[in-house]
Formats: structure tokens, C-alpha cells, sequence
């Protein structure tokens, strides 16, 4: 219906008018409510209806969901200071397996003699495989982590020794525990310090003080950039590996990586105990990670000038990797070395080196930090500070220098393989892991590749696995529970089986239009928020509607 009052309004003012679903959605930004619920249909086994119900989306980047993000971000807080200071060892002592649970593994250990059996007698396998497969699924539905397979291909050995550039690192004799030393004060207090650590990566030219652009962008490193961006991930593992080596106990950490302003992603790090600084600083001097891949220093393929696709015959042998055609020269019709076959080169070549060689740089700053201090929550803040940010977000778009900086570091990573299975391969004449058809080198569709990403394809959020004995789940559990408590309702846990869930499809008609579904969100948070402030004023005995102004 046409409002009356559109007719005697200029194009220009109607224009300038906000649009509902703008307002709707800043409502529900404010109140804290998902801006892109997905609607699920949900069907009760136990009494047959179904309902539509809407879901958050979960997103944990501010340009998706910021109310999301800002959940997940106070979740990541409470995940942190809960584990920073334990002072009693995590409880990880696996359940003692029922009785389904051992019928399973002694009918598959049955099943699998029958299997090797027939093979040894040379008979047909198939049926017993799809038997094995079909059981190993209940295995893990019963209940049970793991496989019992164990590792299906070969792994690929190299040399554990050291660089001769690289110190070496000391090792202690390893304690089974998780928990830093205490010391005694003069006072007698007992005190568990912690730490707080920031690895950078090293330098790649002079930069702007407070701009983080080069000062001259022609002799800035952006290929090293590009790669030790690219494999990040790898050496804070690699890091991880040689503290616990040197520390001598299970090290547990919390960390998170952000952008710095020259696009290089550097880590925050919450780590349980102390040790001495110069240890510390030693170890990431220490840590390097070597990637053996093939080469890239021959550019074979570009331009119009490309790999052809062609299917495999029928009857040829499939691949491996289950791969089902090849890459070949155009110019001369011979096929691609695969994945396999050019690393199998690689380590059949003494004298190759490795692709890259990726290093910390020599600014680590660690912090000690004592449990329930100022210092503590600051560092948790921090730790969570970019969290709800891409790491292209925190880019000044306003600044040219800046944005040129951001189009040069993306250009160079452009063409950098990311991944085993990156089309850019094709560029230097190898096969991708597991080809298809249509790939083509610049046209990546990975993480690493995306302008937001800045090269970093990992995880922002890096956790122990004994951090705080819990998983992001269990720790919303925790926070759920208490708002059922608050409210006086029973947080019952809900039977897994009793609902089957579906997507609804696109252009389904039963399903309200997006405004109206986030009115009615926004409307039920509220009713949510006015009954824990009525419970608030009442076991505080305040006026309720002084709290409400309050909040």
C-alpha cells in the first residue's frame, strides 16, 4: 500500500528516507540479536509437528554479524580466563567404554580376520570393505573418538636435523603435568605467575612510523611476505613443539592472531606458567619451518599459453589421490609430473633445498602476568580485541598509501601456491593435488587468497587441548545455564534424537520476510532482558525501574 504522503514528496527527500529494513536492522544490532538468522524447519519425533525455527548464523566476522561476533568474542574471553591460571590439573580421564561399544570392536575385529582371510585366498573383498566402512561409522556413532585404521598412506620422511643457521635448543627432562611452578613470597603468599608472549614476523624494508607502509615500495620484500604469511600457521606450531621441549612440561595456550598495519600477521599468546624471558626469546630464535615443495622459481605456463585438461581412458588405473584426468603441455602433449610424482623428484634430489625457510623476527615481548590483576584482564582484552575484525578490516581504506600497499601484497600473493591442491601449481608446470578440470593458475578460490585474508589461511583462535578442560560448546552450555537459572526455568538437556532438522529451501512462501523475523527477535530478547532485570531488582531489592534506566 502507497503511503499518501509519497505523492507530495521529491524523488531527492523520499530517498533520503531511511529504509525499514536499514532501522530493523540497526534494532537488532542494538539488542543483540543475529542479523542473518537461518531459518531451519524442525520436526518433533515425539509428537509430529514441525516448526520453523531461526538460528543465529554464528559469524564470527564483524562485516557478517556483529552481534554474533560479539557473542563469540566474550565467549573467547570466558574461555581464556578460565584456563590461564588453573591451579588444579584438567580432568581428562576417558570414560570406560559400555558394553554396544565393545560389541562393535570385537564384531569388526571378527569381520576384519574374515576380510584378510578372503584376501590372502584371493577372493573378492568388496562386500566385507562396505561391511567394515558401514561398521567403522557406528564406531564413531556409538560414541568412540579416533579410527582404527590408523594412518592409510605412507608419510614422507626428511631429515630431523638442524639448520646450521638455526641455535640449538636445550631439552629437559619432561613432567607429566600442565601447571607452571609456584613461588613463595617474603609475606608467604603463593604465587602462580603466568605469561603473556608476541611473536612478530621479521622485517621486509623500512616502514612509516604509525602507517606501517613502505618507505619505498620497490625494495619491500612482498614475495618473502607473501610466503611467511602463507605458512604462518605452520611455524607458531613449530613454536608450540619447541616450547614444550624446552619448558619441560605440557605448556597450555590461548592465542590469537592478528594484522599488524604492514599486513604481516603476528601472535598474542596466554600461556600457563612462567619461564625465563631469555628462554623464551632463545626459543623463538631457535624455530624455523622449512617448506619442501617444489619448485617456483621457472614460470612455464601463462597467459593464453595454459594446461589442457583431458579425461583418463576408462580402463587406465585411477590415481591415488582418486584423481580422473591430467594436465598436459599444449605444445608438446606431455603430461604434468602429479603431486606425488614431484615431491617424489624432490626427495630423490640430495642436493634440493627447500621452497621457503619461514623465521620469527627478532621482537618477542613477553609480559609475566599473576592471576585476578588489572594486567590480566588487559591482556584478555587484547588477546580478543580483533576478533570480530577480518585482518583486512583493520586497513585505513581512507588512506592511498595504504590501499597501494594492500594491492601490491595481494598481487604477490596472486600467484603463490597456498596449498597442496592450489591451481597455481599449474603455473610452474606441476599437477595440484587432486586436479580437476577448469583450474587455472591467479584463480585460486582459497582463504589464503582472498583479499581479507591477507595471505593467512589458519585459524584466528589457537587452543590447547588441556587449556581449560572444556570446548567452545561446553562453555556456552555454562553461560545458557546460568541465564535458565536467572530466569528459574530447568535447563533440561535435550534429547539428540527427538528432532530431525532441515534447511528451508529458497522461496519457500510459509517463511516471514526478514524484517519481520528480526522484529520478532528483537521483541523476545526484550522480553528476555526486562524478566533478568526484574530478578535483578528483586534480589537486590532496587527499584525496577531505576535498574531499567540503568541498563
Amino acid at each position: 500500500m502507497t503511503n499518501p504522503t509519497d505523492r507530495v514528496l521529491s524523488r531527492a527527500e523520499r530517498q533520503a528516507m531511511p529504509v525499514a529494513l536499514d532501522v530493523a536492522v540497526e534494532i537488532a544490532k542494538h539488542n543483540g540479536v543475529c542479523i542473518r538468522p537461518v531459518v531451519l524447519r524442525r520436526l518433533d519425533t515425539h509428537t509430529g509437528t514441525t516448526e520453523d525455527v531461526n538460528v543465529p548464523c554464528g559469524a564470527t566476522m564483524e562485516a557478517k554479524c556483529p552481534p554474533c561476533a560479539k557473542r563469540n568474542r566474550y565467549l573467547r574471553m570466558a574461555q581464556c580466563r578460565e584456563g590461564w591460571h588453573l591451579e588444579a590439573e584438567p580432568s581428562i580421564t576417558p570414560d570406560e567404554p559400555n558394553e554396544e561399544q565393545r560389541w562393535l570392536v570385537e564384531f569388526r575385529a571378527d569381520t576384519q580376520a574374515q576380510r584378510d582371510a578372503a584376501e590372502q585366498a584371493g577372493d573378492d573383498t568388496t562386500d566385507l570393505d562396505a561391511v567394515l566402512a558401514g561398521l567403522d561409522e557406528e564406531i564413531n556413532a556409538a560414541g568412540m573418538r579416533g579410527n582404527l585404521l590408523g594412518r592409510t598412506a605412507a608419510k614422507r620422511n626428511r631429515s630431523t636435523r638442524r639448520r646450521q643457521d638455526a641455535p640449538d635448543l636445550p631439552k629437559r627432562v619432561r613432567q607429566n603435568t600442565t601447571l607452571g611452578r609456584t613461588f613463595t613470597g617474603s609475606d608467604g603468599a603463593t604465587y602462580r605467575p603466568s605469561l603473556f608472549v608476541t611473536l612478530t614476523l621479521p622485517s621486509y624494508g623500512k616502514v612509516r612510523a604509525g602507517q606501517g607502509v613502505p618507505v619505498d615500495p620497490d625494495t619491500y620484500d612482498y614475495p618473502r611476505a607473501a610466503r611467511d604469511a602463507l605458512h604462518f600457521s605452520k611455524l607458531v606450531d613449530r613454536f608450540v613443539q619447541n616450547l614444550r621441549r624446552v619448558a619441560g612440561y605440557d605448556v597450555q595456550y590461548f592465542s590469537s592472531v592478528e594484522p599488524q598495519k604492514r599486513l604481516a600477521p603476528h601472535l598474542h599468546m596466554a600461556v600457563r606458567g612462567t619461564m625465563p624471558r631469555a628462554e623464551i626469546k632463545a626459543i623463538a630464535a631457535a624455530t624455523y619451518h622449512q617448506v619442501w615443495w617444489p619448485s617456483v622459481d621457472e614460470v612455464r605456463f601463462e597467459g593464453e599459453h595454459l594446461p589442457v585438461w583431458t579425461e583418463r581412458p576408462e580402463h587406465a588405473e585411477p590415481y591415488p589421490d582418486g584423481q580422473d584426468g591430467d594436465y598436459l603441455d599444449p605444445a608438446t602433449g606431455e603430461l604434468l609430473p602429479t603431486w606425488r610424482e614431484a615431491l617424489d623428484r624432490l626427495d630423490a634430489d640430495e642436493d634440493a633445498e627447500p621452497l621457503h625457510v619461514v623465521r620469527f623476527g627478532p621482537q618477542v615481548d613477553v609480559q609475566g602476568v599473576l592471576s585476578g590483576t588489572p594486567d590480566a584482564d588487559q591482556c584478555i582484552r587484547y588477546l580478543s580485541k580483533y576478533l570480530t575484525k577480518s585482518l583486512g578490516d583493520t586497513l585505513d581504506a581512507d588512506n592511498p598509501a595504504q590501499r597501494a600497499h594492500t594491492a601490491r601484497m595481494t598481487e604477490a600473493l596472486r600467484y603463490e601456491p597456498c596449498s597442496p591442491a592450489c591451481p597455481n601449481w599449474l603455473r610452474y608446470g606441476v599437477q595440484p593435488k587432486n586436479a580437476k578440470a577448469d583450474m587455472a593458475p591467479g584463480r585460486c578460490r582459497g582463504k589464503a587468497h582472498k583479499p581479507e585474508h591477507l595471505g593467512y589461511a589458519g585459524r584466528r583462535v589457537l587452543v590447547s587441548r588441556k587449556w581449560s578442560n572444556k570446548t567452545l560448546s561446553e562453555h556456552k552450555r555454562d553461560r545458557r545455564t546460568w541465564v535458565m537459572e536467572a530466569l528459574g526455568l530447568a535447563d533440561e538437556v535435550p534429547d539428540p534424537h527427538r528432532y530431525v532438522w532441515k534447511p528451508v529451501p529458497a522461496g519457500d512462501d510459509n517463511i516471514p520476510s526478514l524484517a519481520l523475523r528480526l522484529l520478532r527477535m528483537v521483541a523476545e530478547r526484550q522480553r528476555w532482558r526486562a524478566t533478568l532485570l526484574a530478578l535483578e531488582a528483586r534480589a537486590t531489592g532496587q527499584d525496577l525501574s531505576a535498574v531499567r534506566e540503568a541498563a
